[in-house]
């Protein structure tokens, strides 16, 4: 089974992407069967193991690729050839920004995937610096912090929005911890004056990104 996301709209792939995961993982072992991955640092090598590990206690497993037209050329051959063919238990979910991605790769995947079309433009806010942060844009990210401190958000909502959306789609309690680690050493640094609040977000974004 394979999902192709195409589009900007993050709130909207992140409603569909939690539909799959109530549908086919079950909640208490769904942090085993759910790998999220990112295409710009992903090796075939590892691509491949993660295709071959079956579901724990649970029909499916769900591999999501994000930024997946950043693959590199190996993992985009590989996956044409086992789109037809890829274990029943695995559900494959390929996220692309752009309807304009117009790879050789993309089209030729469309043919076995169920395509989901998602807004390509969204209102820029926490939510879409989260996805950005998801998908490890460290360019794209920043931008979007400059204009979020430019409309005259304040550096304690960004991090709440940051928590919340980490706190509803990350269910790997561990990287939860991480990332709110992360958070928490922002906003003292913010807090007791050690560091410039945006120069403090963009350390952070960095840091996530990295």
């Amino acid at each position: 089974m394979v999902y192709l996301f195409i589009g900007h709209d993050s709130l909207s792939k992140d409603t569909v992407l939690n539909k799959l995961k109530k549908e086919f993982l079950k909640q208490e072992v769904a942090a085993f069967n759910l790998d999220v991955l990112y295409a710009k640092e992903l090796t075939l090598k590892s691509l491949q193991e993660r295709l071959l590990f079956l579901p724990v206690n649970s029909p499916k497993r769900i591999v999501v690729i994000k930024g997946a037209e950043d693959l590199k050329e190996d993992s985009r051959a590989f996956l044409l050839k086992q789109a037809k063919t890829l274990p029943k238990e695995i559900i494959l979910v390929l996220d692309i920004d752009s309807y304009r991605e117009q790879s050789e790769f993309i089209k030729g995947f469309s043919a076995y995937a169920e395509v989901c079309r998602f807004k390509e433009e969204e209102v820029v806010d926490t939510f879409t610096l989260g996805r950005c942060l998801e998908s490890k844009k460290t360019a794209v990210s920043l931008k979007i912090l400059k204009v979020l401190l430019a409309n005259g958000e304040r550096p304690e909502r960004i991090l709440g929005g940051l928590r919340v959306a980490w706190e509803r789609n990350i269910t790997n309690k561990q990287e939860l911890k991480r990332r709110i680690k992360f958070l928490l050493e922002c906003d003292m640094d913010i807090k007791t004056g050690r560091m410039n609040p945006s120069f403090a977000l963009e350390k952070l974004i960095v840091t996530m990104c990295g």
